[in-house]
């Protein structure tokens, strides 16, 4: 399996703008900086293409040894999508999709199933913090509220062979405050 991982990662200046009432412009942007890296870290030795807009990004992107893929096509679906199909062109038969704000991921190598599809929901079961499938199948992605419903859906109408992985690590993404206490609390466990 030639597997590639691909992470959209928005302006490290407006990350996580949901988190304003939490966390200062600062200490967001570094936040979301510091995901990433673990995020692009988790992925070895996988070939990370990381989707952007922005020049900062995608220079910090390449002095991570990732490839930057310009997003072309709008919103995240559309951002993913060109990921997928820039990989896709170098030869990759298996793509991961990873969100760029995942605090506490060490690793993705237990995700990708060669041959079939794996939804790794976040921890409330609503959204799809990482999704792996083959590259070459026909599939819809449908990032943004009830993406994980609405990707379990396409899987079944489309029959493809998949399974849900519940991985708590994965599960937690950074999103409101109630999150950021979460993974303050997790911390707190960690000895």
């Amino acid at each position: 399996m030639l597997l590639a991982v691909i992470v959209p990662v928005k302006s490290f200046t407006v990350a996580k703008g949901r988190l304003a009432t939490a966390l200062g412009d600062a200490e967001r942007e570094a936040l979301a900086r510091t995901c990433a890296e673990r995020v692009i870290a988790a992925a070895a030795p996988a070939p990370v293409y990381v989707v952007c807009t922005d020049d900062d990004v995608a220079s910090w992107a390449a002095d991570h040894g990732a490839q930057v893929v310009r997003q072309t096509s709008a919103g995240l679906n559309g951002a993913i999508h060109d990921g997928w199909m820039q990989a896709r062109a170098d030869g990759a038969d298996h793509v991961l999709i990873a969100h760029a704000d995942l605090p506490l991921v060490t690793t993705f190598a237990h995700v990708p199933v060669e041959g079939e599809v794996t939804l790794v929901p976040d921890r409330h079961n609503d959204g799809t913090n990482v999704l792996s499938l083959p590259a070459g199948i026909d599939f819809v992605l449908h990032y943004g509220p009830g993406s994980f419903v609405a990707h379990l859906e396409e899987v079944n109408l489309r029959g493809l062979p998949h399974h849900v992985l519940h991985d708590v690590n994965l599960a937690l993404d950074l999103d409101t405050a109630d999150d950021l206490h979460e993974l303050d609390r997790r911390n707190k466990e960690t000895p």
